[in-house]
């Protein structure tokens, strides 16, 4: 499976000519739904799901089924089971966004394995009950600090981790973030900017 990272949270998925895209967000390259198949939304936040951009896309989108995103019609998935998304299977995990101050924000949040090897969280430290070969791990956001993104790579324990959710960080706290990561977990982090692919 070819892996994009673009900006902040977006990740774009391909596998045998089909393209799966998670959290296009509205700081995301609209290049990363170019030839999308469909697309994942973890979450309703702005910096997830470009409301405008995938109303007109005329491709599935799956989201929680209970977020609130007016102006997008899409399927509505839960954490019980499996579906099969643009050819890729597709898991969804967990249930609720990670709390910044005294209880809120308080939505809908799922974090999606696909094909059994990459998981993508979205604003949630959720560990799911099976292993995962490469976690795209959250860098940054008001929700987190640096330990806990240690802790939850620790936890998993994947062969391989790239970091999503740092389109707030400058240069200097990015080198930060990456440093830690890099000392810390020994599970073959590697940064990826934005466009780029592995």
């Amino acid at each position: 499976m070819r892996i994009t990272k673009y900006t902040h949270a977006c990740v774009r998925l391909e596998r045998e000519g089909r393209v799966l895209v998670v959290d296009p967000g509205v700081w995301s390259e609209p290049a990363a739904l170019t030839g999308a198949d469909a697309v994942l939304v973890t979450h309703e936040h702005a910096d997830h799901i470009d409301v405008l951009r995938l109303a007109g896309l005329g491709v599935p989108v799956y989201a929680p089924a209970d977020a609130h995103i007016p102006g997008l019609e899409f399927n509505g998935v839960s954490a019980d089971g499996e579906l099969t998304v643009a050819g890729f299977r597709v898991r969804p995990v967990g249930g609720r966004h990670a709390v910044i101050h005294g209880g809120l924000p308080d939505c809908a949040n799922l974090g999606y394995i696909v094909d059994g090897t990459v998981y993508h969280p979205g604003d949630s430290l959720h560990v799911p009950d099976q292993p995962v070969d490469t976690l795209l791990v959250p860098a940054q956001g008001s929700w987190m600090k640096t330990a806990e993104a240690i802790d939850f790579v620790r936890a998993i324990g994947p062969r391989r981790t790239f970091p999503i959710h740092d389109a707030q960080i400058n240069s200097r706290g990015l080198d930060s973030v990456n440093g830690w990561l890099t000392e810390t977990t020994a599970h073959g982090y590697r940064y990826l900017g934005p466009g780029e692919s592995i």
